[in-house]
């Protein structure tokens, strides 16, 4: 008796389906997740007792951190020097000598970067300067 040899198919994976799936579960991830972006600076601003003024038409709020970074109209620049934060604050004023600085330095912001942002504005033709604070309950 002559036995025919049977020829064994190997098994196969599909992986188009595997694919498939993997597909819609990142599209899926990738609408369902909120992107936060923290571009600005977290910085802690004095107290002070008197009453804010009036807003300038044109301002531009430059943000120093208590480590010593910049941040200009909530771009984070880091810790530059002054040639940058003067080219950064030129950039931000576009040609407009009328702008107003506003300096929202961290109560704890050594004093030499605040410093650098006041000989950057002067740098850049700003001569309009204000300092942010925040405004304290009167006793």
């Amino acid at each position: 008796m002559k036995f025919r040899h049977r020829h064994r198919d190997e098994p196969e994976i599909n992986l188009i389906a595997f694919i498939d799936v993997l597909l819609v579960v990142l599209i899926f991830l990738m609408m369902s997740t909120t992107y936060s972006r923290f571009t600005s600076l977290q910085v802690a601003l004095p107290q002070a007792g008197s009453a804010p003024p009036k807003a300038a038409a044109i301002e531009i709020v430059v943000s120093v951190s208590a480590d010593g970074r910049y941040a200009v109209n909530g771009a984070a620049l880091g810790a530059i020097d002054v040639p940058g934060l003067t080219a950064a604050l030129r950039e931000a004023a576009r040609g407009r000598a009328e702008a107003q600085v506003v300096v929202a330095a961290d109560a704890l912001a050594p004093h030499q970067r605040v410093l650098n942002v006041l000989d950057a504005a002067r740098g850049a033709g700003l001569a309009k300067l204000a300092f942010a604070a925040q405004h304290s309950p009167s006793p």
